[in-house]
């Protein structure tokens, strides 16, 4: 009983931060002509309120794909369809044909705030408490710890709630997070579906998709393809095609209708990268401008070389030795890898990491905590755009708090808490004198608190060079950007170095 007050305590704490948040500015706010991604979001209220499904992709003169087209998958298209009709129930002007483009009013964004919040509640906090409640191996206190600090990450508060990002991530994420789940409880169709129900609510779900069947493809290999993995494998294909068939079926009716949608997902032509984001290609590009000297084919297979290269080691691992450990951490890295080096990466992608490093922060506290900072200080440049800096501070330092409260995160900086004994095991063979491993990652993470807290500030009170008018806004990213690098090196040793992880798995039945 005293879980469940507690816990609930911990919910209302991750409530009211969100709905504190959602009072302040939002993207694009009296900003006309395009305004911004609030706009878009009530855009396509409009557009697949008013309009037939088989236009919601294509260009008209009732729906122009240059202001704010649909670009994402059908599982979004509904949605937006589901809150246009409570919409119209309240207000029929705010989804106007036409006529409600820019609309703006404290009743409608307290409409559009209260859509973000449902989707929340109904999908992405459930599946935090109960993956917190799962959790084995750590007491009561500190699963309600895991769910507090969960729940306080200020990067998903700070776009969903703030920016208002044109698409909820609480939604995708919480599918995503739902599949975790069915890994955890070994009820892996369950799993198949929310992964497939995030994968059509936002593409980008491939980032936690792929390594999800990498795991699975493991089980079905450990049970045998000629007995009942064979029926494991059969069963899944099933769940994914009929889910996918269910999503896409108004879609299927013509082939030009299927080809539409998929060249609105993958939207190639907009080349390499758009904004400053913390990859490695708008990192690189202050060096070398890659985008103006290769042709734009030579850029995606680049891109698809590099991506497909980083993260094959940790799938290659997880398919040879599946476990619930390996699937976390190689969640991890396959994220990374995509939002470091696939082509046309959004800032906001960055969220795609950060949800399955938030589920492995009760494992390494300090390291997590610290990726977790940086990947917010990461959407600094979006943030102040849209008149956010003081939520961002708020959030970020009370994140921070609640982490070293909960975990006293700078006592679980030895070796075996970093969950980096085996490796420096193995190179302590050549090298006796490596025995100061944690010491340097303990000033890393000193050098890259200062280095950060700086940036912000030099951001916020300096003006750049007339010369250099992006000069903080592209600091930030590069910086960012390398401290990514340091944590995709990192989380690949921990799974490549992981010899109990096959090991101590209890055997798969």
């Amino acid at each position: 009983m005293e879980k469940w007050y507690l816990m609930t305590i911990v919910v209302l704490i991750g409530l009211t931060v969100r709905w504190t948040v959602s009072l302040n500015s939002y993207s694009g706010a009296g900003k006309p002509p395009m305004f911004g991604d609030y706009e878009a979001q009530r855009h396509w209220q409009e557009i697949t309120f008013n309009l037939p499904v088989k236009q919601w992709y294509f260009n008209s003169s009732d729906n122009n794909l240059q202001y704010w087209g649909l670009d994402y998958p059908p599982l979004t298209a509904y949605h937006s369809l589901l809150c246009a009709y409570v919409a119209k129930f309240i207000n029929p002007d705010w989804i106007a044909l036409h006529t409600s483009r820019g609309y703006e009013s404290q009743a409608h964004k307290l409409f559009m705030r209260t859509t973000v919040l449902i989707a929340d509640l109904l999908i992405y906090i459930p599946a935090v408490v109960l993956y917190c409640c799962c959790l084995k191996e750590i007491s009561t206190k500190k699963k309600i710890a895991n769910a507090l600090c969960i729940l306080l990450y200020p990067g998903l508060i700070l776009i969903d709630y703030g920016h208002f990002q044109n698409i909820y991530n609480s939604v995708s994420l919480g599918f995503a997070l739902w599949g975790v789940l069915g890994v955890s409880c070994d009820c892996d169709l369950l799993g198949s579906l929310a992964f497939c129900l995030a994968i059509n609510y936002k593409q980008m779900e491939l980032y936690h998709a792929l390594p999800f069947f990498c795991f699975l493809l493991g089980k079905c290999f450990k049970k045998g393809l000629k007995g009942k993995g064979f029926v494991l494998l059969v069963k899944l294909a099933c769940i994914v095609v009929a889910s996918f068939v269910l999503c896409w079926l108004p879609f299927f009716t013509e082939r030009e209708q299927t080809l539409q949608v998929l060249r609105r997902l993958f939207p190639v032509d907009r080349g390499l990268f758009e904004d400053k984001v913390a990859n490695i290609w708008c990192s690189f590009n202050v060096f070398l401008k890659i985008k103006d000297i290769l042709p734009r084919h030579i850029q995606l297979i680049m891109s698809f070389c590099f991506t497909f290269l980083s993260l094959l080691p940790a799938c290659i691992k997880l398919i040879l030795q599946p476990s619930s450990k390996g699937f976390k951490f190689t969640l991890v890295s396959c994220a990374l890898s995509f939002f470091l080096f696939s082509f046309q990466v959004h800032e906001k992608s960055i969220l795609l990491v950060s949800l399955p490093v938030c589920l492995v922060l009760s494992e390494i506290p300090f390291m997590s905590t610290w990726f977790l900072l940086v990947s917010t200080f990461s959407m600094l440049p979006l943030l102040l755009k849209d008149e956010l800096l003081m939520p961002s501070v708020v959030t970020t330092m009370a994140f921070f708090i609640a982490c070293v409260t909960s975990f006293s995160i700078f006592e679980k900086t030895s070796e075996e808490e970093l969950q980096l004994k085996s490796f420096s095991i193995a190179v302590r063979k050549y090298l006796p004198c490596f025995t100061f491993l944690s010491r340097i990652i303990q000033y890393l993470f000193l050098i890259s608190v200062i280095t950060m807290v700086l940036l912000t500030m030099m951001t916020v009170t300096l003006d750049p060079p007339q010369k250099l008018p992006d000069l903080f806004s592209v600091l930030v990213c590069f910086v960012s950007c390398l401290n990514f690098l340091f944590f995709l090196v990192y989380f690949n040793i921990i799974i490549m170095w992981d010899s109990k992880s096959g090991r101590n798995q209890k055997k798969i039945s």
